[in-house]
């Protein structure tokens, strides 16, 4: 439906500039939007290399044990029937720590291997267990400490400052995290009382 939308509207513009007799403004801006695309597309590319590879250095030394110890204590108070030893658990702590870090690439295969093994443990493969509705919300809304791509994308657009976004993109995630959790914890416990 949307690519519909979108072509749509660059039809309505191509048409109404060469009824107006601007094309070559448009031409122009389109190679424009070209050039600033692949120029996106090269920051952004740059940026999650070397994040994903700061994580690599992370994952094989003691400093993930620390972040993860710092991490395990939320792990185990939303996830209570998740053994501490599980693999399930491991790809967790990893989902968490990779968002924290704004690693959001990085995070995506520990999430998808967290959610295998919750799935692996559901009785109603047709349903989703409390700690996968949980676990995908906490990734939709997590907190990042370090957001990455969001810098990565000020700095390919000339931003004098790109990381002056950090303190508002702290507050806003720390608060829609908090506010997701006490919602999905309230959903889940009147579900469970209905049943």
């Amino acid at each position: 439906m949307l690519n519909i939308i979108w072509c749509f509207f660059i039809l309505i513009s191509i048409i109404y500039s060469i009824i107006v007799g601007s094309f070559e403004s448009v031409n122009s801006s389109i190679f424009d939007g070209m050039k600033s695309a692949v120029s996106l597309v090269i920051t952004l590319f740059g940026s999650m290399c070397f994040w994903n590879g700061i994580m690599n250095i992370v994952k094989n030394t003691s400093l993930i044990n620390k972040i993860n110890f710092l991490v395990n204590p939320i792990i185990k108070k939303l996830f209570k029937n998740v053994d501490e030893n599980s693999e399930m658990y491991k790809n967790i702590s990893m989902n968490i720590t990779s968002n924290l870090l704004g690693l959001g690439n990085s995070a995506t295969p520990c999430g998808l291997k967290a959610v295998e093994e919750m799935q692996r443990e559901n009785k109603d493969k047709n349903k989703l267990t409390d700690n996968q509705i949980l676990f995908i919300l906490m990734n939709t809304a997590s907190i990042q400490l370090i957001p990455t791509t969001i810098i990565s994308i000020r700095t390919s657009l000339n931003s004098k400052n790109p990381s002056i976004i950090i303190l508002a993109v702290w507050f806003s995630s720390f608060i829609t995290f908090i506010s997701m959790i006490i919602i999905t914890k309230f959903y889940l416990s009147s579900k469970r009382r209905k049943t």
